[in-house]
């Protein structure tokens, strides 16, 4: 794996991590409706990612980078619709964790890797090793498994799924700088956002600035919590493969599973075990099989040198 490569799995861990930790921050905001929270996510989001660009001297070139998107179709609907994949992922995971669908909404998270997987494969003609193969497959395993417990088909999982799916797969089509790009994706979706905002803010019903003071800082921090993990994912994303990033993503889950036992107290039961089981497992022979490859790489390298001597 060269230096570009570790540095993007660096970049897609951190995320992965930082995502995991995410159920801690909405605990005390519990109380504020979803869709509130996703408009504070998407404005807040904005001021913290032009306060980025101003701090590390790209503001002015990421205005003429703007004009220059409305120049070119491709990155201009890519952008568009990686704002609205985000933005329908967000408000996905919010409205079913805050209506009693919370396990539903875990089990998009194990599928999710899977379809990046797929996109890679099938759109990004990226290659699969047989052992690779083997990894995926027992991972399709462990969420089949859940599935089947969990009785029919879960649509809002799905959603979750397919929806950050795609968004990942716009990130490794776009051709800009993560960050400037990140800047225009809350841009276009920051409209309707603030649009809402000042609405229940005249109308007396917003969390913001009329709860406790810890409330509204909270709210105010969702800009930084939801752009860091963002821009981490989008530096990632440009350096490895679809394929590495979607097995990276089982990390989300299982913090939040961590989290979900010793925090919230909630049971894990023998099907999950098996589920977790069969997922780790790939994870295991997918680490493995990357290492076979590289000492592999490795040693063509050192003969192809040999002989050239």
């Amino acid at each position: 794996m060269n230096n570009n490569k570790k540095t993007g799995a660096i970049y897609a861990i951190l995320a992965y991590l930082l995502w995991g930790l995410f159920p801690l921050y909405w605990i005390p905001l519990n109380k504020v409706p979803a869709f509130e929270i996703l408009t504070h996510r998407i404005f807040w989001a904005l001021i913290f990612m032009i306060g980025l660009l101003w701090v590390t001297g790209k503001l002015n070139a990421s205005l003429k980078k703007l004009k220059d998107l409305f120049l070119s179709p491709r990155n201009l609907l890519l952008v568009i619709a990686a704002a609205v994949l985000i933005s329908l992922n967000w408000f996905m995971y919010i409205w079913a964790v805050t209506n009693g669908h919370i396990v539903e909404s875990s089990m998009g998270y194990y599928i999710n890797p899977l379809v990046s997987i797929m996109l890679g494969i099938l759109i990004l003609k990226e290659k699969l090793t047989v052992w690779q193969v083997v990894a995926v497959s027992l991972a399709a395993a462990g969420v089949l498994v859940q599935t089947f417990e969990f009785g029919q088909l879960p649509l809002i999982a799905l959603s979750l799924a397919f929806s950050f799916g795609f968004y990942g797969l716009t990130k490794k089509l776009i051709t800009l700088d993560p960050s400037v790009e990140l800047t225009f994706e809350t841009l276009f979706v920051t409209p309707v956002a603030l649009f809402y905002l000042i609405h229940v803010q005249i109308s007396g019903t917003a969390a913001f600035a009329n709860g406790s003071v810890l409330k509204t800082i909270l709210l105010i921090g969702t800009g930084i919590v939801t752009a860091v993990p963002l821009l981490f994912f989008a530096e990632g994303a440009q350096r490895i493969s679809l394929t590495m990033i979607g097995f990276f993503q089982y990390i989300t889950p299982t913090l939040s599973l961590i989290i979900g036992i010793t925090i919230y107290r909630e049971p894990f039961t023998l099907v999950q075990v098996v589920s977790f089981s069969f997922i780790w497992l790939g994870l295991l022979v997918f680490s493995l099989s990357g290492l076979n490859f590289r000492k592999r790489s490795l040693q063509v390298n050192s003969a192809v040198r040999s002989e050239r001597r």
